[in-house]
């Protein structure tokens, strides 16, 4: 499967949150896509599709596939600490979203757009991967060449970074991970132990 670039607010309405940020057709639509609209009979869902709708929220909130996601939970798993946590600050964590969280990029996919053509350093080299593992003490910045980019500039005045554990200079237009993001630092509405029971079973 290749990553998803369908319609995202059906992905939305689906999961009946705005998971790639502020959507108008949720807020008009806030129900199941379908013919059948919010008219449509729903059955109780099994526990297996609870937490299989869970994995999946989280899979499109941050952008990862299926292979990188199960390789996340066996790292998280092999870890000292709650498991779920974990997966969520490795989630945390990537390249990518550091980016989005620093303001820099407005969504995690423009974030990964703008690694992937090489505008983000991390320690002062250019680094072209989304998933690549930030750590604590490595500093995220804008490349010199690219600090002109109006993409940039028009996001982080409109989302200037603001998360605890992270600390931006927007003098030099870089950020630096003082610390791993704690569970309660995390805004996703993501219920992360359902992933932990359906990856466990």
């Amino acid at each position: 499967m290749a990553r998803y670039k369908g319609p995202k607010s059906k992905i939305a309405r689906k999961f009946r949150e705005p998971i790639f940020g502020s959507d108008k057709a949720l807020e008009r639509k806030n129900y199941g896509p379908g013919q059948h609209g919010p008219n449509k009979r729903r059955g109780k869902q099994s526990e297996y599709a609870i937490q299989l709708m869970e994995k999946q929220k989280a899979k499109y909130t941050y952008g990862i596939l299926e292979k990188q996601f199960s390789n996340l939970f066996v790292k998280a798993s092999s870890a000292k600490g709650i498991t779920g946590e974990i997966l969520l600050q490795l989630c945390e964590s990537r390249l990518d979203n550091v980016v989005y969280r620093l303001g820099i990029a407005p969504t995690r996919s423009a974030a990964r757009q703008l690694v992937s053509h090489r505008h983000i350093t991390v320690n002062n080299e250019v680094l072209n991967i989304p998933s690549y593992h930030v750590n604590v003490g490595d500093v995220v910045g804008v490349r010199i060449k690219s600090k002109s980019l109006e993409a940039i500039n028009e996001s982080l005045a409109a989302n200037p970074g603001e998360m605890e554990w992270l600390d931006w200079n927007p003098s030099t237009m870089s950020g630096k991970m003082i610390s791993s993001p704690q569970r309660e630092q995390i805004p996703e509405n993501i219920k992360e132990q359902l992933i932990v029971e359906l990856y466990s079973k």
